[in-house]
């Protein structure tokens, strides 16, 4: 008869090694959220682009000393 194998006692340092665990989908809540503070940064930026050109081409009207700088939209 042969002797049962047995495991190698750990060191006293030795930290017993776990099991690599399954990623799970907890990975991808964290690429959403950035995906999601991105686009709103975006959105705004967006829209304080488009705000401050409004606000240059009022500046640059009044500047000019011209009294009706007022933005003339077309009847519909």
């Amino acid at each position: 008869m042969t002797k049962p194998e047995s495991k190698p006692k750990p060191e006293p340092g030795d930290r017993p090694k776990s099991a690599p665990r399954p990623q799970s989908g907890d990975n991808r809540r964290g690429a959403v959220a950035g995906l999601i503070i991105a686009i709103v940064i975006l959105g705004v930026g967006w829209w304080l682009a488009r705000d401050l050109t409004a606000a240059s081409k009022m500046q640059d009207c009044l500047m000019s000393g011209r009294s009706n700088c007022n933005v003339i939209e077309p009847a519909r």
